[in-house]
């Protein structure tokens, strides 16, 4: 016997034996090996394909957003463009009335003035007339002497006073 030639009754067991093996393996094993990589290879599908459709998801949420941020960004322009026209319309506003509250105050003082100015123009009446009745007064007593004159006078004086008044 020789090392690299085996024997024939070996051969021959050996040949029964792989048959055998092979038999119980082709009816048991494969079957489950098979079953058991056929399962693994749905679950990797299966898993790709929930990879994708996340992928797909993530795609429309980003792009969903996208849009929300964009219209944010339109709502945040339009308030802050209304929020300046507000602000321009109460400028505007207050415009108006520090204005009509200036006009206001500057008729009220204008009538202020022109009644203080009659006041004084009456006053000042008041006090020429005294005046005049004490120069008159005077007047009159230098020429109190003289009775004809001083008749005459006095005639002449409340005929103005009574044409004054009426």
């Amino acid at each position: 016997m020789s090392l690299l030639t085996p024997d024939s009754g070996l051969l021959f067991w050996m040949i029964v034996s792989f048959g055998i093996v092979f038999v119980i393996l082709s009816k048991y094993g494969f079957p489950v090996i098979i079953k058991a990589v056929e399962q693994r290879k749905a679950y990797i599908d299966n898993s790709l394909e929930t990879a994708r459709q996340a992928n797909e998801q993530l795609a429309n949420i980003q792009a969903e957003g996208a849009r929300i941020l964009a219209e944010a960004k339109e709502k945040q322009n339009a308030i802050l463009k209304e929020a300046f026209a507000e602000k321009e319309q109460i400028i505007d506003e207050a415009h108006r009335k520090a204005a009509a509250e200036t006009r206001l105050q500057v008729e009220e003082a204008a009538r202020r003035i022109r009644e203080e100015k009659e006041k004084a123009i009456r006053e000042v009446r008041s006090e020429i007339a005294d005046l005049s009745i004490a120069i008159a007064e005077k007047v009159m007593k230098e020429k109190i002497s003289r009775d004809k004159e001083q008749q005459q006078i006095i005639d002449r004086l409340l005929d103005e006073v009574s044409f004054c008044k009426s």
